[in-house]
């Protein structure tokens, strides 16, 4: 029961990291370097998901479960305490609003701007539908590749290695050109390899395949959440930021969802192909949006006038 109420602590927690941490990013740097922000934070996360868990299993083999969770809490702490020698701007505040009002106010300025719907969208179909395959991956490696689980370790680490890759070219990125193409095109290729791996898997069943469409999957899936990131943050006005971030952290909480709803799916139809149909609508939601809309096929346009009405104010 204890570790069912910390899980629960820690997500209520997280409920308020997350927002928080995606609002500070233009108080702390100019907005024509919001790319190379998100990217290098992100390079810290993909990063961590290489070496973490070589870590983990090293403090877990000499001394045990328990310790690895203990170095993890000092590790938080140590962060705790960096924050709060942070200097950051006053930021104002709205007065006399309660919780849902300003979740109903978040709402509807997504209801008003359909371009930060769309990349609040993008988000739910790659939480729910694009990373439904983690949870799937073990029946991948085992039952249908048929190797063991130690390959799965790997193909977990090639994931992380593309998209770290990525990560680490965006942070060198010192402009917003080109991000429309980038999010568009980075969102169906990596739907399309999402369905080929779970397709060739099921048909081919060669591992050294996967595990190239692995990596392509990591490169192409950190290009535009990236993107997704960094296009919110310059979009979005500084009174509005805060309430639609929360917005955009509660989208990740449907990924544990998404692999529910694959495993369900999986249980009539098979693991390979529920994962494909994950990853052709992850691409029919990026394609549908910029056929009909015009905000959308203009995005990186869009992009670049903010980038420079912001150096021009500068």
């Amino acid at each position: 029961r204890h570790i069912i109420a910390i899980a629960f602590l820690a997500g209520v927690v997280e409920a308020f990291y997350g927002p928080a941490h995606e609002s500070l990013y233009p108080h702390l740097v100019e907005r024509k370097a919001l790319v190379s922000a998100v990217a290098l934070d992100s390079s810290l996360w993909q990063g961590n998901r290489i070496i973490a868990p070589a870590i983990a299993g090293v403090i877990i083999a000499t001394a045990g479960t328990a310790a690895a969770f203990f170095v993890a809490g000092i590790g938080f702490i140590t962060m705790a305490i960096v924050l709060s020698t942070l200097k950051v701007p006053p930021i104002p505040r709205t007065q006399g609003t309660s919780a849902a009002r300003d979740l109903l106010n978040g709402f509807r300025f997504l209801k008003n701007n359909s371009i930060v719907a769309f990349l609040i969208g993008m988000t739910f179909f790659n939480s729910f539908f694009g990373l439904a395959y983690i949870m799937l991956l073990p029946i991948f490696t085992v039952d249908v590749l048929g190797v063991d689980a130690d390959r799965q370790g790997l193909l977990m680490a090639v994931g992380g290695l593309g998209a770290l890759k990525t990560t680490l070219w965006l942070g060198s990125r010192s402009s917003t050109g080109g991000k429309g193409m980038l999010l568009i095109g980075g969102a169906v290729t990596y739907g399309l390899a999402l369905a080929a791996f779970a397709l060739t898997s099921e048909y081919v069943g060669n591992y050294w395949l996967a595990f190239a469409l692995i990596y392509v999957m990591g490169v192409t899936n950190s290009a535009y959440m990236i993107s997704v990131m960094s296009s919110l943050q310059m979009l979005i006005p500084d009174h509005m930021r805060g309430r639609v971030m929360g917005l955009f952290g509660m989208t990740w909480s449907f990924m544990p969802l998404g692999g529910t709803q694959a495993s369900a799916v999986a249980n009539f139809i098979g693991a390979p192909f529920a994962i494909a149909i994950g990853g052709f609508l992850v691409s029919a939601f990026a394609i549908g949006p910029a056929l009909i809309n015009r905000q959308v096929r203009n995005l990186g346009t869009l992009l670049l006038r903010g980038e420079q009405a912001s150096v021009t104010s500068d």
